[in-house]
C-alpha cells in the first residue's frame, strides 16, 4: 500500500468511527411513565423503532399489557411494573412523564390518588432527571385550561378551572405538576419540556375509559344507541395518536431554549353531534341518540391554538378525523371487547 492510499485508508477509518460514535450517542436510554396506557404504547413503539432502549413504567391500573406485548421480543424494550408515587432509581437520558389516568370516570374513580400521581409522580420522575442529568417531558393537559373564556386557547392563557369540582383531582394535579416543573428547571437547572395535550385518540383506546371517541365506536358497533351529554353542541377537537407522538418527539429533540409550554392539537373543532352522525356513517350502525345531562365542569368549547408547535417545532397534525376515525373503529372491530372490563365502576 502507498502513502496515498494509506492515508485515505486512515481517513476511512476515522469516518467509520465518526458514524459509530454518533451512532452511539443517538441512541437514548428513555423512561416512558404510563408506557403501557393508550398514548405511551404508541410512544414506545416509536422510540423502540428508532433504536432507543426504552424502559416502559406502568402500574396497569388503567392500561393493558396487550399494548405492549408485541415489544416484550425487542431487546431494546424492558417493562416494569411500578406506581410513579413511589421513588424508583434507574439510569436514563430522557424521561416522558405520562403516567395518570385521563378519562374522567377514571381520575374521578380515586381523586386523591389522582393527584398523588400528577404531583408526587413528577416529584420523583423530577428527581430522578436531576440525577442523572436527564431531560424530561411532562404531559400536560389541555385541562389546565379548564372551561375556556379565550378560544381558541394559547398558552399564555391561565386557564378557568374550578379548584373545589369533581375534575378538580386532575385539572388542579396537572397545573401543580407544571409549576414544579418549572421550579425544578429555575431552582436545579433541569432540563424541561411541557406539552399540554388537546382530545387525542386512535388504536389501543381502552373500550370502556369513558371518552367520546371510544364510546361512540363501542356503543355503535355493539348496536347500542349512543349516548351524547348535553344538547351535543359543545366542541372537541381530536387529534389522531400518530400525529400527537410525532409532537411529542419534536418536543423532547427540539430547540436547547424551548421548554414550553406548547399546545399539541388538531384546530379543527368538531361539535359532539357532528362526531357522533360520523362514526355511526363509518360504522353503518342504525344507532339513535339518547342524551344525558351534560356533567359538573364539562367544558363547552375546547379547541388548541398551535401556532407555537408551528412555529417552534415544525409540527402540525396530518391524519384528519375521518380517517384517524375509520382506522380507530377497524381496530376496535379487531379486538374482542369481552377481554377487555371497565377499570373503574366511574365509566
Amino acid at each position: 500500500m502507498n502513502f496515498r492510499s494509506r492515508r485515505w485508508s486512515l481517513h476511512e477509518d476515522q469516518a467509520e468511527a465518526q458514524i459509530r460514535e454518533f451512532r452511539v450517542s443517538s441512541i437514548k436510554r428513555v423512561l416512558v411513565t404510563g408506557g403501557a396506557g393508550f398514548l405511551g404504547s404508541h410512544l414506545c413503539d416509536r422510540l423502540v423503532a428508532d433504536g432507543h432502549d426504552v424502559i416502559c413504567l406502568d402500574n396497569f391500573f388503567t392500561s393493558q399489557k396487550s399494548n405492549v406485548a408485541h415489544l416484550l421480543s425487542r431487546p431494546n424494550f424492558e417493562l416494569v411494573r411500578h406506581d410513579v408515587t413511589i421513588p424508583i432509581w434507574l439510569e436514563v437520558d430522557q424521561i416522558y412523564n405520562l403516567a395518570c389516568p385521563a378519562a374522567p370516570g377514571h381520575y374521578q374513580y380515586n381523586p386523591i390518588k389522582t393527584m398523588k400521581t400528577s404531583v408526587m409522580g413528577a416529584i420523583n420522575m423530577l428527581g430522578m432527571a436531576l440525577r442523572c442529568r436527564a431531560r424530561i417531558l411532562q404531559a400536560s393537559t389541555s385541562e389546565v385550561y379548564g372551561d375556556p373564556e379565550v378560544h381558541p386557547q394559547t398558552e399564555s392563557y391561565r386557564g378557568c378551572v374550578n379548584p373545589l369540582g369533581p375534575r378538580a383531582c386532575y385539572d388542579e394535579g396537572k397545573r401543580a405538576a407544571e409549576s414544579l416543573f418549572m421550579d425544578y428547571h429555575r431552582m436545579n437547572g433541569v432540563d424541561v419540556r411541557i406539552v399540554r395535550i388537546f382530545n387525542t385518540y386512535g388504536p389501543r383506546m381502552h373500550p370502556f375509559d369513558g371518552r367520546v371517541v371510544s364510546n361512540f365506536i363501542r356503543q355503535a358497533l355493539s348496536g347500542e344507541d349512543i349516548t351524547i351529554y348535553g344538547e351535543g353542541s359543545q366542541t372537541r377537537s381530536f387529534c389522531y395518536c400518530d400525529d400527537l407522538v410525532e409532537g411529542l418527539i419534536r418536543m423532547m429533540n427540539g430547540p436547547g431554549d424551548f421548554i414550553g409550554p406548547v399546545n399539541l392539537g388538531n384546530p379543527d373543532e368538531f361539535t359532539i353531534l357532528e362526531l357522533a352522525s360520523l362514526t355511526i356513517e363509518l360504522t353503518g350502525a342504525r344507532s339513535q341518540l339518547v342524551r344525558e345531562p351534560l356533567p359538573a365542569d364539562d367544558p363547552t368549547r375546547r379547541q388548541p391554538d398551535i401556532s407555537l408547535a408551528k412555529q417552534k417545532l415544525d409540527w402540525r397534525p396530518t391524519v384528519p378525523l375521518r380517517e384517524g376515525l375509520a382506522r380507530t373503529i377497524d381496530w376496535l372491530r379487531s379486538v374482542d371487547i369481552s377481554t377487555y372490563r371497565p377499570p373503574t365502576p366511574n365509566y
